[in-house]
């Protein structure tokens, strides 16, 4: 569906798109008063693409949220290929990380080759976010918890609404190791200092504490934040979208090859980790904790 308008000195473009009815992206065509397009481009033609996560209430990661993903962007690299890309979620939490009622049983079953395979596609997610060659900007709504606020790394920038939110890189306090991958993206993300007490000790920050940080960006009123997001999304125009890419690898360029050299890494030891007893054990630990009932997978031994 879309739909055309023109709000003061803005050209809108609004374009739905519902994949596997869980995401929903919005195109928008607007001039950003700030931004300084490049010779021969006209700001007032600038496009990007709001994607809203919906794939459940809370935008918890498993195989329909990264497929919801992996769609999504199936259909901006076909279809609105130009477009720089704002990422957000709906209500409190922008997502919270791995879905513990699909992993849990996952990492119990240790079966390695499963875990491996599982492994290799939410790798793959993440990587594709990280190495889009747009403009990618994080509008984060919420709490962003583990794996949600590593989605939220895989952003050229993060803005976040005002408010009571949580950040927390928890996963090894709940026996899940990080993934040297994930490792080298939040070290591009935030610097190692920060990037070593985030994944080591899994504290939980505030609003405040996150942007002293360098978690978040920009702080803005709710209901600014994807105005803002986009506004931010926007002070690149297309025509300077060759260069953006070229220099967005370059500053990457060092991580990637990081991420190469500990793939090994991964392959060899993260299923092992994920599925030994201790590990099994937290994570049983963590489930009880959480939900207030009793775990419903078998643990071995």
């Amino acid at each position: 569906m879309h739909r055309s308008v023109a709000v003061a000195g803005w050209l809108v473009i609004m374009v739905h798109l519902f994949v596997a009815e869980s995401l929903l992206v919005t195109q928008l065509g607007s001039r950003s008063e700030g931004a300084s397009p490049c010779r021969g481009q006209s700001s007032a033609n600038t496009t990007l693409a709001v994607v809203t996560m919906k794939t459940n209430k809370v935008n918890a990661q498993n195989p329909t949220f990264f497929g919801d993903l992996h769609a999504t962007f199936d259909r901006l690299e076909s279809e609105f290929s130009d477009c720089a890309v704002v990422l957000t979620g709906t209500g409190a939490v922008f997502s919270a990380g791995l879905d513990f009622d699909h992993h849990f049983p996952l990492f119990a079953r240790q079966s390695l080759k499963e875990i491996d395979t599982w492994f290799d596609a939410y790798r793959a997610t993440n990587l594709r976010l990280f190495t889009y060659p747009r403009p990618t900007v994080a509008a984060v709504n919420g709490h962003a918890y583990a794996g949600g606020l590593i989605t939220a790394f895989g952003c050229d920038h993060r803005v976040a609404a005002e408010g009571a939110l949580q950040f927390s890189l928890n996963e090894v306090r709940i026996g899940i190791p990080m993934p040297a991958v994930y490792c080298e993206i939040i070290k591009h993300a935030v610097g190692l200092r920060v990037a070593r007490e985030l994944t080591l000790f899994g504290q939980v920050y505030d609003l405040a504490e996150a942007v002293k940080m360098g978690v978040v960006n920009k702080t803005t009123a709710p209901g600014r934040l994807l105005d803002d997001a986009v506004a931010w999304a926007a002070l690149v125009a297309p025509g300077c979208y060759p260069a953006y890419t070229f220099a967005k690898r370059a500053l990457q360029a060092t991580t990637i090859a990081a991420i190469d050299s500990a793939a090994r890494l991964d392959r060899d030891w993260l299923s092992r980790v994920m599925s030994d007893p201790a590990s099994l054990r937290a994570h049983a630990h963590r489930y009880r904790e959480l939900k207030g009932r009793d775990i419903t997978w078998v643990l071995p031994g």
